[in-house]
């Protein structure tokens, strides 16, 4: 999709009267059109205003009335989208509507649109801030993965590929939309890794597509290959992929656009790119979607493409543990003892708990090397998390509260919400093993939480750490949220990106 933004002088010359394609106007709560939705039903002959009369749109946020090939206009269809309340407008909302905006014409077979929506009498965002949004939500909705139909072709489609946005600042639209588009990219970039069949994105594979993506970008990017990984002592992450046939690896890339001398953040992602559960195998409905067990690995691997693209200043390491879990004669086993990166020995006790021993080793190579200002890790790690939060939020675990209250600010504002559990001495006793330090399951219960506990043991002395479990929303039904296809959602890249923006960037 080719996304401009033009003039309203442009449009009026042009779009509003002479070119074909739909027109897009707003009106807010009320039914109240905005100037443009005015302007476009005079030269329509009251088109609009009839078909109100006939509707129940009432202006609410996401409602619409369409006129299709309105007299007096070479338009195909003017398309009529509610704000909601104006005071009530903001930032997310505007990427919704542009994403529904661009659902609707997709739907109709539109090829090209202009959208025309004026800012509102008490809303708070500004002219340019409206424009760059609507852009940004229609972007992420143009994403599709298809690249392996072969049949059928037409049903899936996308048509819709050229889209102006008026606006009466067009240089401040287009300033404030370049962030935005360095963001889609890093989005669409992990949903891409996440969306992959596991047998085209194993291991070696994922970090090839890393390298080739970020290396251009400035970002320095090094691959560990299991007899690296092996010569220093990564045994809870190597136990965990000797089972498959496709080799381990640990990418680590880093952003270097801040002070020389200053610490970096580090990002570490679990990168399970095919899960089959091992020995403790799972059945067989459980184990469809795990190849995208690795949205942990592809959000940071996208964030970083972001910040590299926007060129943030910032300087930022990401680290992702690419492994297969699967279930061979060499395969690690239940009671098998493990012996971590830390010196931490590990009793496994379920061959399914994998990504927390990929993370804990990812943890203590990241710290070590890095000496990192703070990490957030991220991954796809329990289905308890889903049980207790459902698709709505991911869950936060963390040894500081402000790193948490920043996370959680900044999830509210780019729609990427998380909610805050606890870790206490309490769960830290169900991960006692009899035999080595730890054992790698708790128990039946409170199973999102003993995974954090397990994953603080990993946290050495004075690290600021956040653990984000996303097995929630890494992966959905794209009919639930309407900037998301299905299925990898790309959940992260955003918050990540504005929390380096609004918190970390000199």
């Amino acid at each position: 999709m080719q996304i401009s933004f033009v003039a309203p002088a442009d449009v009026t010359a042009k779009s509003g009267t002479k070119e074909g394609g739909a027109q897009v106007v707003g009106a807010i709560e009320g039914a109240a059109l905005l100037p443009a939705a005015v302007r476009l039903d005079r030269a329509s002959g009251g088109a609009l205003a009839r078909a109100l009369k006939v509707s129940r749109f009432k202006g609410k946020p996401g409602q619409m009335v369409e006129v299709l090939a309105p007299s007096g206009m070479v338009a195909s269809r003017l398309l009529l989208v509610g704000l909601g309340k104006a005071e009530s407008l903001d930032e997310k909302g505007l990427e919704t509507l542009g994403a529904q905006i661009a659902g609707r014409l997709y739907g109709a077979g539109e090829s090209q649109a202009s959208i025309e929506i004026d800012v509102p009498k008490g809303a708070k965002v500004k002219k340019s801030e409206l424009a760059a949004h609507l852009a940004f939500g229609a972007k992420l909705k143009s994403y599709a993965f298809d690249k392996y139909r072969t049949r059928n072709l037409d049903e899936y489609e996308k048509k819709l590929n050229a889209v102006r946005i008026v606006t009466a600042d067009v240089g401040a639209a287009q300033k404030a939309h370049a962030g935005l588009a360095a963001v889609a990219e890093g989005v669409f970039f992990a949903r891409d890794l996440v969306n992959e069949p596991p047998n085209v994105l194993y291991p070696a594979e994922f970090a090839r597509r890393a390298k080739a993506q970020l290396s251009k970008l400035g970002v320095k990017v090094e691959i560990l290959g299991e007899a690296e990984m092996k010569k220093q002592g990564f045994g809870a992450l190597l136990g965990v992929g000797q089972g498959s046939e496709r080799e381990s690896q640990l990418v680590v890339m880093q952003w270097n656009g801040g002070k020389k001398s200053g610490k970096p953040f580090a990002l570490v992602g679990k990168g399970v790119c095919f899960d089959s559960g091992g020995l403790s195998i799972k059945v067989g409905a459980g184990m469809q979607g795990m190849k995208g067990d690795m949205a942990g690995a592809a959000c940071v691997a996208g964030t970083l493409l972001t910040l590299a693209r926007r060129k943030a200043r910032v300087n930022v390491v990401g680290v992702v543990g690419l492994v297969e879990n699967m279930p061979d004669g060499g395969a690690f086993r239940p009671d098998d003892v493990l012996t971590s990166l830390s010196g931490q020995t590990i009793e496994v006790l379920n061959t399914d708990a994998e990504g927390r021993l990929v993370l804990a080793d990812a943890l203590t190579y990241t710290q070590r090397r890095f000496s990192p200002k703070a990490v957030i890790d991220l991954a796809t790690l329990t289905g308890a998390i889903v049980q207790t939060l459902g698709f709505e939020h991911a869950g936060i675990f963390s040894n500081d509260d402000e790193l948490v209250r920043r996370v959680q600010a900044v999830g509210r504002f780019t729609g990427e919400r998380v909610w805050q559990l606890p870790l206490d001495p309490f769960y830290d006793k169900m991960i006692r093993s009899k035999i080595a330090d730890m054992k790698n399951i708790g128990g039946a219960n409170s199973g999102a939480i003993t995974a954090a506990q397990f994953l603080k043991r990993f946290i050495e002395k004075d690290t600021v750490w956040a653990h984000l479990d996303i097995a929630g929303v890494a992966w959905q039904d794209g009919e639930q949220k309407p900037t998301i296809p299905s299925w990898g959602t790309g959940w992260g890249v955003r918050l990540l990106n504005k929390l380096m923006k609004e918190h970390y960037e000199s």
